[in-house]
């Protein structure tokens, strides 16, 4: 088989694996069904493997043919790239790139960046994506995405946004009325407001001893558990308690003397990090290339994501 057959093979398999029937993979190629069996057979024939196994009603993909067309869809996908990065050079990039973002900072923080995103590449379109899970890039056939959190190692690309700084904050109306706490055990006499993650763990808040160690505290009494950080800033302007926000979800209620910091000192800020992610490729698309360093550039300079910890003491209770 030589290699244009080798080509027409693995588009032909790939088409059927998708649309699940060799007619449907003729009508998309433009060729007839017995052409898409053809080359399929002619590929296995050459591979020495069954790649899938056919009856008069379906088609169903073997164990070497779910290998098989996991690397076809790489081969394919750089070839379309390739084809890509030349018209990009041509006529600037273009197509659609889609993301998937946390519901919070999707909302405060990426959405204001796509118009001016797309007016400098007018051959752009987003679909965005606004969900708290973790999803498979690769399997969901995302771009990239915008995760927070701790983020481990993982066969993505990384790029750091910014650093998440936590902190403990409360309106002045609740510290006027309950009293300010000055050191972690005063929190037993507190109201306080917690966050629960989508597998159900309860954010437990962590301090720093003089001699260097850490302790936790155990919020599962909490007056409130809310999963949305951005519920909980709600609450604590609202004057419900006292919540562990990020710094970059409670910037503008400090600026407007709507929340006060409490425990800056013993308080610990936790180890989070926001990234931009996106799968490992031979060749990176230049429409997802340029929103990349798009979005960067941009997070870069907003004020709210890189808020040292020192300039929270102004905020105090």
């Amino acid at each position: 088989m030589d290699s244009s057959q080798r080509v027409r093979a693995i588009l032909s398999f790939v088409q059927a694996a998708d649309a699940g029937s060799f007619a449907a993979a003729g009508r998309a190629l433009g060729i007839s069904s017995a052409a898409v069996s053809k080359n399929i057979g002619g590929l296995e024939k050459a591979l020495g493997v069954r790649l899938m196994n056919r009856t008069t009603r379906t088609l169903n993909l073997t164990e070497e043919g779910e290998a098989f067309l996991r690397q076809a869809r790489i081969a394919i996908e750089a070839l379309d790239l390739a084809a890509e990065t030349v018209s990009a050079h041509r006529a600037g990039p273009s197509g659609r790139v889609r993301v998937s973002t946390s519901v919070g900072f999707g909302r405060e923080q990426l959405m204001p960046l796509l118009p001016g995103l797309m007016q400098k590449y007018p051959g752009l379109s987003f679909e965005v994506d606004f969900d708290d899970r973790v999803v498979d890039l690769v399997q969901d056939r995302y771009d990239l995405a915008l995760r927070g959190g701790r983020i481990g190692d993982s066969s993505l690309v990384s790029r750091t946004i910014c650093q998440f700084n936590m902190a403990l904050v409360a309106s002045p109306a609740y510290l006027s009325r309950y009293g300010v706490p000055r050191k972690p055990a005063d929190l037993d006499r507190h109201r306080l407001l917690t966050r629960r993650f989508l597998g159900g763990r309860v954010s437990p808040w962590s301090f720093k001893g003089d001699d260097g160690s850490i302790t936790t505290l155990n919020t599962e009494a909490a007056v409130m558990t809310l999963s949305s950080p951005e519920a909980l800033v709600q609450a604590a302007v609202a004057g419900a308690g006292i919540a562990e926000v990020g710094v970059h979800h409670a910037w503008r209620h400090l600026l407007a003397g709507e929340l006060k910091v409490v425990l800056l000192s013993a308080h610990h800020p936790g180890s989070f990090e926001m990234t931009l992610q996106y799968p490992h490729r031979a060749l990176i698309a230049p429409r997802v290339r340029v929103t990349v360093d798009y979005l960067l550039e941009a997070f870069a300079k907003l004020e709210e994501l890189h808020v040292p910890l020192p300039a929270l003491k102004r905020y105090k209770a």
